[in-house]
C-alpha cells in the first residue's frame, strides 16, 4: 500500500488528517535523503578503496537490497514493480560477481555520485526549501489570524479594513506556499523512480562491462538492463504525460475560495453566486441559499444587501438542474436551475467543484450533453459520416504522414481543428471536404480525429491488476467483444491504423509505448480532474499498448469462453535467468501492417467508440 495522493484542494482545508498525510511524505523524503547519502558514501568507498573492494561492494549491495520504494496509489504498473524490485536485482547480481573483484571504472563518480548529488540538491533540496517557506507562511498566517480575531469591534472601520486586507494577503501567501509544497513533494516522490535508479543502473553497467567480467555474467545482465531501461523510459513517459496536466490543475487551484462542506440533509444550504444581467453588463451577486429537497423550494437571501434598500429573500420552485458546460461560460463550478417563477434559467456558481456536486446531487442535477465544436449530438454518432471521417483521416495520414517524425504527438491549432470538424459534419453537405487542400495539414487532421474519438473505457484498465500477462490479454479480448458492434468496429479500425503507424517507427519514432501515451488519455479520460485520476493515466496507456501489440488476437478472432485458464510459464532452467519484466515492453520489433478483413460502411446510432 503506497501513500495516498495529496489533493491540492486539501491545502485549503488544512485539516489534521492532511497534515498527518503530509508528514508521511516528509518522513519518506527524509528516508530517501538518508538513503541517497548512504549510496553516495558507499559508492565513493567502492571507487577509492580498491584494496577493500570486496567489502565495499558487499556493503553497497546490502544498502540497495534493503531499500524499498514507496509509490503513490494502490496499484502499480509492471514497469513500477520492476523499478521497485530493481535494487534487489542489483544487490543479487553484485553478490554473484563478488568472486571476480576488479578495479572500478575511472569515471564512476560521473556515473553515480554526481547525478545523485544533483538529485539531492535540485530536487530534495528544493523540496526542503519549499517546506521551510510553507512552515513560515503557515506560522505567519495563523499568527495573523489570532491577532485578527482578537481585534476589538470598536476599532475604526479603516483599521478593520486594513486588518482584513492584511489577513487576506497572509491567507493567499499561505495557500500558495501550501499548494506549491504539495506539488513539489509529490514530484520528488515520482521523479526518484527514475532519477535515482538510472545512475545506479549506469554504475552497475560500468562495473560489469569494464572490469573484465566473464561473458556469461555480462550476457545475463544485458537483457535485464535493456528491459529495465525500457521500464524507466516508460515510467518517465508516463510522468511527462501527466506533469503538464498536474501543473495546470495546480495553477487553477491556487486562488479559489476556501472549500466548504455540505452534508446530506433534507435541507442543503450555503453560499452561491448568482449571475444577474443588467443594462450595462453582467454581475455576480452573492447569496446565502437554502434548498428544501422535499418541497423543491429554493430560497436565496442576499449576503450583502445594499444600504437603504429592503431586499427580502427570493423563493423559487425548482423544475430541473443542469451542470453548466465549462466552454459555455468563463466561470468555474457553475450550474443552471429552471424554476416555475422565471422564464430563463438561473445560473449559479458554487465555491468549489465538490460543493457544486453536493448542490447538484441534492437537486438531482443532470450532466450537459456534449456539443462543442460540433453543434448537435447526432452529428457525433457512429453513423456513416463518422466512419467516413475517420477513414479519410487514416487514409490521409497513411498516404502523406506515415513516416513523419512525431505523427500524432504534434498538436494542431484548435481553431483549425474546430473549423475542420464543423465543415465536415455540416448537415447541408456532410463529408464534403477535400483533405488534400492546402487548408489542412497532418497535425490538424490527427488532432481532429483524436477529438472525435475521445470517450471513456475506464473498465478495461482494471484488468491490469492481474499478475498474469495472459490473463490481462484475455480480459481485454473479452471486454472488447462486449462492446456494441459499431463501437468495436471503430476501435478495430483505429488500432489497425496505429499498428501500421508503429510499423514505421524507425522513421516516425512512434512505438506502441509512445502511442499508448498519446491515445490512452484520448480514449480513456477520467471524469474528474484530480491527482489520483491523473496518476491512473499510466494504466490507460498500457491498455492501448496491448491493443496495438496484440491486434490480430484481439480483433481477428472472438474470445474462446470455454477455454481453460492460460497455462503458467514453465520454471526457469538456469538458476538466474530473469523473466521478462514488462507486459509488452519486449525489445523493439517491427510492427507489420495487418488486415483481418474489409470493414464495412454501415450506420449506427451508438455514441463514439465505447
Amino acid at each position: 500500500m503506497g501513500h495516498p495522493p495529496l489533493e491540492f484542494s486539501d491545502c485549503y482545508e488544512d485539516s489534521p488528517d492532511f497534515r498527518e498525510r503530509l508528514k508521511c511524505y516528509e518522513l519518506e523524503l527524509e528516508r530517501t535523503s538518508k538513503f541517497l547519502k548512504d549510496v553516495i558514501k558507499d559508492g565513493n568507498s567502492v571507487i577509492n578503496a580498491i584494496k577493500g573492494y570486496s567489502v565495499a561492494v558487499q556493503k553497497f549491495s546490502q544498502t540497495l537490497g534493503v531499500f524499498q520504494f514507496d509509490f503513490i496509489g494502490d496499484s502499480l504498473t509492471d514497469d513500477e514493480m520492476n523499478i521497485a524490485e530493481s535494487f534487489q536485482e542489483f544487490a543479487g547480481l553484485l553478490q554473484e560477481v563478488e568472486d571476480d573483484r576488479m578495479m572500478l571504472v575511472q569515471n564512476a563518480c560521473d556515473l553515480l555520485i554526481k547525478p545523485l548529488e544533483k538529485f539531492r540538491k535540485e530536487q530534495i533540496g528544493v523540496t526542503k526549501e519549499r517546506r521551510k517557506k510553507f512552515e513560515k507562511e503557515s506560522e505567519k498566517y495563523y499568527s495573523q489570524l489570532d491577532k485578527h480575531l482578537n481585534l476589538s469591534a470598536k476599532k475604526k472601520e479603516t483599521q478593520l479594513q486594513e486588518a482584513d486586507e492584511l489577513l487576506d494577503k497572509e491567507r493567499r501567501n499561505f495557500y500558495e506556499s501550501s499548494v506549491e509544497y504539495v506539488y513539489q513533494i509529490q514530484q520528488v516522490q515520482d521523479r526518484k523512480k527514475f532519477d535515482v535508479v538510472e545512475p545506479v543502473l549506469a554504475f552497475l553497467h560500468s562495473i560489469l562491462t569494464l572490469n573484465n567480467l566473464t561473458v556469461e555474467m555480462t550476457q545475463d545482465f544485458m537483457p535485464y538492463k535493456q528491459e529495465l531501461q525500457l521500464s524507466l523510459q516508460n515510467t518517465r513517459n508516463h510522468f511527462e504525460s501527466t506533469r503538464e496536466e498536474m501543473e495546470e490543475l495546480m495553477k487553477r487551484m491556487k486562488h479559489p475560495t476556501q472549500i466548504g462542506k455540505m452534508h446530506s440533509q433534507p435541507v442543503i444550504e450555503g453560499y452561491l453566486y448568482s449571475q444577474e444581467k443588467w443594462a450595462l453588463g453582467v454581475s455576480w451577486v452573492k447569496y446565502y441559499c437554502k434548498y428544501h429537497k422535499d418541497s423543491k423550494l429554493f430560497v436565496m437571501v442576499p449576503a450583502e444587501p445594499k444600504p437603504a434598500t429592503k431586499q427580502g429573500p427570493t423563493e423559487l420552485k425548482l423544475k430541473s438542474c443542469f451542470r453548466r458546460k465549462t466552454e459555455s461560460i468563463d466561470k468555474r463550478f457553475c450550474f443552471d436551475i429552471e424554476t416555475c417563477e422565471r422564464n430563463t434559467p438561473v445560473t449559479l456558481q458554487a465555491v468549489s467543484e465538490a460543493n457544486r456536486k453536493l448542490w447538484m446531487e441534492a437537486m438531482y442535477g443532470k450532466e450537459p450533453i456534449y456539443h462543442s465544436p460540433i453543434h448537435k449530438q447526432a452529428e457525433m454518432e457512429l453513423n456513416e459520416v463518422g466512419f467516413k471521417f475517420v477513414r479519410k483521416c487514416i487514409n490521409f495520414v497513411e498516404t502523406k504522414g506515415l513516416t513523419q517524425e512525431g505523427v500524432y504527438r504534434t498538436v494542431g491549432s484548435n481553431i483549425q481543428v474546430q473549423k475542420l470538424l464543423n465543415v465536415f459534419f455540416d448537415q447541408k453537405c456532410p463529408g464534403d471536404v477535400d483533405f488534400h487542400s492546402s487548408d489542412w495539414d497532418i497535425k490538424t487532421i490527427t488532432s481532429a480525429m483524436k477529438f472525435y474519438l475521445r470517450c471513456h473505457v475506464k473498465s478495461i484498465s482494471r484488468v491490469l491488476e492481474s499478475d498474469n500477462l495472459d490473463d490481462r490479454l484475455g480480459a481485454i479480448h473479452c471486454l472488447t467483444y462486449k462492446l456494441p458492434g459499431k463501437n468495436r468496429e471503430m476501435l478495430s479500425l483505429l488500432i489497425q491504423h496505429l499498428v501500421n503507424v508503429c510499423g514505421n517507427s524507425g522513421d516516425n519514432l512512434m512505438t506502441p509505448s509512445n502511442m499508448g501515451v498519446i491515445f490512452g488519455p484520448t480514449l480513456m479520460r477520467a471524469k474528474e480532474e484530480t491527482v489520483a485520476a491523473m496518476l491512473d493515466i499510466k494504466f490507460q496507456n498500457i491498455v492501448v499498448e496491448i491493443l496495438i501489440e496484440d491486434y490480430t488476437k484481439i480483433f481477428c478472432s472472438a474470445p474462446d469462453e470455454s477455454s481453460a485458464a492460460p497455462p503458467m510459464p514453465p520454471p526457469r532452467i538456469t538458476p538466474r535467468k530473469r523473466q521478462p519484466i514488462t507486459i509488452a515492453k519486449r525489445p523493439l520489433r517491427i510492427c507489420l501492417a495487418v488486415n483481418c478483413g474489409q470493414l464495412q460502411n454501415t450506420e449506427s446510432n451508438y455514441l463514439p467508440l465505447v
